[in-house]
């Protein structure tokens, strides 16, 4: 499929702003999922972005302001939605096993289909609360899901002993941070910069306590 060039200058100069150089096909299939889901946001209302431009920094930037952080081969994204973060760092790491945990069927359908259409056989869809879903991964994301403590105590059981917790916020509430689950420790606060967008973005790195990287 054919995109426009305003948009496909606009995904790269952003990924050149995040200073991030992707698999050769990575572009086309980004500009790809957004069509995908520009198209399914009109019956299923995935996202209350519309315009595609806009999608490009408050979407696709902003997941793949994380992949600096993403560690070993295996990556559980909770609370997944349209599938952000984890679709975007799916296309931006083909060697990275990626599962998509969603509830809502309608949400969960979308993912399915951008996994079959994409196509991202990196990728597998489970639908089903997160206090439900069963594994180890490396890396867990959660984009804009809930507080850190309902978070963990929602999916913590995933996070392997050495894994990594990458929660994307707004800004860090230090109450928030102080009100972590036992068993739990921040590694670091890291604000990040979204070309094309002035809010206010930060990667709060977390880990289990018994865990000795960091």
């Amino acid at each position: 499929m054919e995109h426009s060039a305003p948009l496909a200058e606009k995904l790269a100069n952003g990924l050149a702003g995040l200073q991030l150089q992707l698999p050769l096909d990575a572009h086309e299939k980004l500009l790809a999922y957004l069509d995908l889901l520009a198209h399914w946001n009109r019956a299923y209302n995935l996202t209350a972005v519309r315009d595609r431009g806009e999608m490009i920094p408050r979407h696709v930037l902003d997941s793949l302001a994380v992949l600096p952080f993403v560690q070993g081969e295996s990556l559980a994204d909770i609370g997944s939605g349209a599938g952000l973060p984890g679709i975007p760092l799916a296309i931006a790491r083909p060697g990275l096993a990626v599962t998509l945990i969603e509830s809502n069927g309608k949400k969960a359908r979308f993912l399915r289909e951008a996994v079959r259409a994409l196509p991202l056989p990196n990728v597998t869809v489970e639908q089903m609360r997160v206090q439900d879903a069963s594994g180890s991964f490396d890396t867990v994301t959660a984009r804009a899901f809930s507080s850190l403590a309902d978070m963990l105590a929602w999916g913590g059981h995933l996070l392997a002993a050495e894994g990594r917790w990458l929660a994307l916020k707004g800004r860090a509430d230090q109450d928030e941070i102080t009100g972590i689950p036992e068993g739990f420790r921040v590694i670091a606060v890291r604000p990040v910069r979204i070309p094309g967008t002035e809010a206010e973005r930060c990667v709060i790195e977390l880990a289990r306590s018994s865990s000795r990287n960091g």
